[in-house]
């Protein structure tokens, strides 16, 4: 994969940091997107992201064609509170589920730059849990 082309993947940003939200097609990207952008976070890309490598971190930006949008299945496309950029500081993987109460730190190498990984919950806090996560970060 080349800088230049999108994973399939979701962002929203507070602050400036960004949560990549990666899973399968179907698995809730954009519906965890929404819910986080309901609690303040801003919209960076929904279903493609273009990330490049700055200075040793991951930034997020949006391709064009896509910037400002956002898909609600059975709603539509809608608008939403934008950031042109963010400097990923968290990933979210949907198709994997955490088993554990009190899980480990992970990590997830993407195009070389190791990201901090949490895994799905069946949690309602979840999208709450994540935006502590963004904004105070985690303590253990």
């Amino acid at each position: 994969m080349t800088a230049g082309d999108p994973l399939y993947a979701s962002c929203v940003a507070v602050g400036g940091r960004g949560l990549l939200i990666l899973g399968p097609s179907g698995s809730g990207k954009s519906g965890l997107a929404l819910a986080l952008i309901a609690l303040g976070a801003d919209l960076v890309a929904d279903d493609q992201t273009l990330l490049r490598v700055e200075d040793g971190a991951l930034i997020a930006k949006c391709p064009k064609p896509l910037a400002g949008m956002i898909e609600a299945r059975g709603v539509g496309l809608l608008a939403a509170p934008t950031a042109a950029s963010a400097r990923i500081a968290l990933a979210v993987d949907l198709g994997q589920s955490e088993d554990q109460r009190l899980p480990p730190r992970r990590t997830v190498t993407i195009r070389g730059v190791a990201v901090d990984l949490v895994l799905r919950t069946g949690f309602d806090h979840f999208p709450a849990a994540l935006m502590l996560y963004l904004k105070h970060g985690r303590r253990a």
